[in-house]
């Protein structure tokens, strides 16, 4: 979430009592899940999709519940990125909350031995990995001027190494460096009014988890919306689902 350049002043009811929903806007990287939950607290959101058409009709549905503005944004796409943080800058003088919720599970029938390295392995990094990793670089300048910024990457208990086994190994591989990024960058933030949390939501019943996922989106929602909202003395570099620890 960012503060707008014109300064506008937010209606009554718009301000929070947690500190760290007050005047806030925030970004997050694709899918819808999340929108609802964030705006309600939110002085901005902006919701993202790669196809800008998509983007739309996402803020539209989600403006009952706040101010929701689109942002087209490719996460694998250096110079989609860089256009979008552009446009971010342009209209916001400071970045609160960046949520990293973009991954996909392409190779859910592949193994280690048979995995295409070149394709779907490459596209699946470029997506959870790097992707996230080039909207902390460049978003980190907005998020340094919010007193209370923070950073949610959203994993999965896959990449867990203390549970992985057998399992697409693109996905398992990439949401495990994930965690990792989340680690690091977090103590590299320390001291600097940022906390940097991964949070595994569950199997959740969207578009890519299916119909047949036992967690409604509301709930798989919940536990990003907390990594989204903790006050100043909240955890940072953890994994978590629902608020709770998850092992590495």
């Amino acid at each position: 979430m960012a503060e707008r350049n014109d300064r506008h002043t937010p209606g009554e009811g718009a301000v929070r009592e947690n500190k760290v929903s007050k005047d806030r806007n925030r970004i997050r990287t694709p899918s819808a899940p999340t929108g609802d939950a964030l705006s309600e607290s939110a002085l901005v959101a902006l919701v993202t999709a790669r196809d800008a058409a998509k983007a739309r009709t996402a803020a539209a549905k989600l403006a009952k519940v706040g101010t929701v503005e689109p942002l087209p944004l490719d996460v694998a796409d250096a110079n989609s990125i860089k256009d979008a943080v552009a446009e971010v800058a342009s209209r916001y003088v400071r970045l609160d909350v960046l949520i990293n919720n973009a991954g996909i599970n392409y190779d859910t029938w592949e193994t280690v031995e048979n995995a295409d390295i070149n394709g779907t392995v490459m596209e699946t990094i470029a997506t959870n990995l790097l992707g996230p990793w080039r909207l902390c670089q460049a978003f980190l300048p907005l998020l340094r001027k919010s007193q209370a910024g923070r950073i949610v990457n959203v994993s999965s208990e896959s990449g867990s190494l203390a549970e992985m086994g057998a399992g697409p190994p693109a996905y398992q591989v990439t949401k495990a460096a994930l965690n990792a990024l989340t680690r690091t960058l977090a103590g590299e933030l320390r001291g600097e009014h940022i906390l940097v949390n991964a949070v595994c939501p569950g199997w959740v019943a969207t578009d890519m988890g299916g119909s047949g996922a036992p967690r409604s989106v509301s709930e798989g929602a919940a536990g990003i919306v907390w990594a989204a909202t903790l006050p100043d003395d909240g955890p940072t570099g953890g994994f978590f689902r629902d608020g709770k620890p998850l092992p590495w």
